[in-house]
């Protein structure tokens, strides 16, 4: 057997035992109970083995979770519990997890083979073992034959492939990434995301991924946790989320979805499911009158926004109409038209 397939077989079955369990757990940045908080008594599991984004706009404190979770950030109350021990006051290097950051954060004056084996040397790892271990992890990313590459003579997908290979090198129960895709070129993000995807499959290990991305957070996510202003405003499987999101935020957030006030209350319809027609259509239908702002072509679809002054605010809303019903009937910016959609579409949010 490879030392390769002991090394994945090590650390999934440390990652087996690995719920992450976060309990009202708080970040204030400031002096005293009244400081701004900007994590607020979140409580969230993440099961072993689960490819989890916290996922959210600027300043929702899904960062500072993050990074709270890697001992990089002391907690200001609550508890976070791995694998049934408490880590919440351990030194980032005792926790059994380890964090890939958005900057990569590799030493410009080390080879790649070097960077890998950093973490190690500092634990006193004699250098034939480390070395041996971090070619290993190379040729695990599929960067053997750049070992003895600097960072600066790599591309920024292999500076990222270096840079996870350095954080799996200590066997974490939980690998923390912290928008780890950032920096990457559309086309690059969407290969490395299949990538990150399969590593995590194949090492049966934790992943808690931070981004702002909500495509990259369906993408990737096996349970999705949707931030906002410091707490959760829901968890679940993407399919769940999207289909069902809790609150207005969530469904004007993850996107895909128009909101419309009914009454006291309001409802999400999802941009897929709603039509257009030049004139008011009867049935067991709601509808509102608009007029076309916006006509974007996104290949296989086109995406219509609207203005209507039956909304509140800015009176925003789409639809996506497929190309071959845009085609037959084409719509153009200032043209007047009536959204409607069947009743049965429509998911009533929360207050």
């Amino acid at each position: 057997m490879s030392v390769m397939s002991l090394h994945e077989q090590r650390v999934a079955t440390m990652a087996a035992q690995a719920d992450l369990e976060l309990h009202q757990l708080v970040k204030r940045y400031g002096m005293g109970p009244r400081a701004p908080m900007a994590v607020d008594h979140i409580g969230l599991t993440v099961k072993a083995g689960a490819y989890c984004c916290l996922l959210g706009p600027s300043g929702c404190g899904k960062t500072s979770t993050l990074r709270m979770i890697a001992g990089h950030e002391e907690v200001s109350e609550g508890d976070i519990v791995l694998g049934g021990r408490n880590i919440t006051h351990l030194p980032a290097s005792a926790r059994g997890t380890a964090m890939m950051f958005q900057s990569y954060a590799l030493f410009p004056h080390l080879s790649a083979l070097d960077n890998v084996a950093f973490s190690l040397k500092m634990r006193g790892v004699d250098k034939a073992t480390r070395q041996a271990k971090a070619m290993d992890l190379l040729q695990r990313v599929s960067l053997a034959h750049l070992a003895e590459r600097k960072p600066a003579e790599m591309s920024g997908g292999q500076q990222q492939r270096v840079a996870l290979a350095r954080a799996l090198i200590t066997e974490p129960r939980v690998l923390l990434l912290d928008e780890p895709l950032s920096a990457l070129d559309p086309f690059l993000r969407i290969k490395m995301r299949a990538e990150l995807k399969a590593w995590q499959k194949s090492l049966g290990m934790t992943f808690i991924h931070v981004t702002h991305s909500q495509e990259e957070a369906m993408a990737l996510a096996d349970q999705v946790v949707v931030m906002n202003a410091g707490r959760i405003e829901q968890q679940g499987s993407p399919h769940a989320v999207f289909n069902a999101p809790r609150t207005e935020f969530v469904a004007r957030f993850i996107g895909g979805h128009n909101v419309i006030p009914q009454g006291e209350a309001k409802v999400a319809v999802r941009t897929d499911k709603s039509q257009l027609s030049r004139q008011p259509v009867s049935g067991d239908v709601g509808q509102l009158s608009a007029t076309v702002t916006g006509v974007e072509y996104q290949g296989t679809y086109v995406l219509l926004t609207l203005h209507s002054p039956a909304l509140p605010g800015e009176g925003e809303l789409s639809v996506m109409l497929g190309e071959a019903a845009f085609d037959a009937a084409p719509w153009q910016p200032g043209e007047a038209a009536h959204v409607h959609w069947r009743l049965q579409d429509v998911h009533a949010l929360a207050a």
